[in-house]
């Protein structure tokens, strides 16, 4: 196991913040910031603006003065105290990538040409008995992230990987939170994310120390193995799961009616998102999840009902591929649903479309309720 004896988290965890940028309902968030006692003394990022002065706090401390400060990552909850720790450690050198002093000068107006390091990928810096290899990790999910691999101790310092929605300590749900973090932040740049684990497949990695959530000590095959179906957009497990808008009920009866039918078949009942109600991140990440997927929604002013235009717009965005996928549609006098759900889905690859469709017609008739039956065995195949 890693000796972390040497390695400080002088982050914070928020827990007050109830939605994540701007738009991930979370209950409180870790902001990890490490910092690594050697013959010379290292910080790795920051943390979010509100909290500059109690982090500072937390650095002084642990009685060391910091003679580095890391840049592995210039999103704002990471790097918004970089100018406190500058003005609070006047002889601390800033040690970042190209891309992330372009940024930091962007910030901050300055990229501290006079107390600056840069670095590049596979170099490695010494602390004293600590040797620090960067590994860059580009668009995983900023342009300028860069991971940094404890050769001494084999910690990996992951940036925003492997972190999770929630504060530090340790989650009985770390899966739950990491995918809808994954998914929703990270998830678009799959193979991005392939070209970093093949990095890290090389290296004796013993703990993982992220930017968010807790740090990683034991199997550690579990959380890359994960990544490695997330980033390769294999479904994680083989099943179904609905995704339904419904005006007046009809459109939900006939996704209850389906997920039925599943567990009659499979002996499992899929999970159902009302797209209406529920959390959008935790529904995006679950069609992720599953290698079936089925949509049932209504026309609405000849497209689609906002809802699921707007799940099937956030799939679209994040690549979402490699899927079965059933479609249910309700329409009064001018069915076009399963049309233009089709169309919006266009660009996702590999993509198999099940042949039965259901076209319902204001209220579900018994032709309804056998094309449900036909559909629920597709998508259990």
């Amino acid at each position: 196991m890693a000796d972390l004896t040497n390695v400080v988290n002088v982050g914070i965890s928020d827990e007050s913040v109830t939605l994540f940028e701007a738009q991930y309902k979370v209950n409180g968030m870790a902001y990890n910031s490490y910092l690594i006692k050697d013959e010379r003394t290292a910080v790795l990022d920051t943390v979010d603006l509100r909290y500059g002065e109690k982090w500072i706090e937390n650095i002084k401390a642990t009685g060391s003065i910091p003679d580095y400060l890391f840049i592995t990552h210039m999103e704002p909850d990471h790097s918004s105290n970089i100018l406190r720790f500058t003005k609070e450690f006047p002889n601390a050198k800033i040690v970042a990538n190209a891309k992330a002093f372009s940024m930091i000068k962007n910030f901050f107006g300055t990229d501290f040409a006079d107390r600056k390091i840069e670095v590049k990928d596979g170099e490695t810096f010494s602390l004293g008995q600590r040797e620090l290899l960067f590994l860059a990790a580009p668009m995983v999910h900023w342009p300028e992230v860069q991971m940094i691999y404890d050769k001494t101790d084999k910690i990996l310092f992951s940036a925003d990987a492997f972190g999770r929605f929630g504060t530090g300590e340790k989650s009985r749900d770390w899966a739950g939170e990491a995918r809808r973090y994954y998914i929703g932040i990270v998830g678009k740049y799959g193979m991005q994310v392939q070209a970093v684990l093949k990095k890290v497949a090389a290296l004796d990695v013993e703990a993982v120390c992220p930017l968010h959530g807790e740090i990683l000590t034991e199997n550690l095959e579990y959380y890359i193995g994960l990544y490695d179906k997330w980033s390769s957009f294999a479904p994680e497990e083989k099943g179904a799961a609905i995704f339904y808008t419904s005006v007046y009920g009809n459109t939900e009866k006939a996704a209850l009616r389906l997920a039925d039918e599943i567990a009659a078949i499979s002996g499992k009942r899929p999970p159902l998102f009302n797209l209406s109600a529920c959390d959008m991140a935790e529904a995006v990440a679950a069609a992720f999840r599953f290698s079936h997927i089925a949509l049932a929604t209504t026309t609405y002013n000849m497209d689609i009902f906002p809802f699921m235009h707007d799940f099937i717009a956030r799939l679209v965005e994040r690549n979402f591929k490699n899927r079965k996928i059933g479609l249910i549609e309700n329409g009064s006098w001018a069915p076009n649903a399963v049309k233009v759900m089709t169309a919006l889905l266009e660009p996702c690859k590999d993509i198999v479309f099940c042949e039965q469709k259901v076209k319902i017609s204001s209220a579900m008739t018994e032709q309804n309720l056998n094309e449900i039956k036909a559909l629920a065995k597709k998508l259990t195949e």
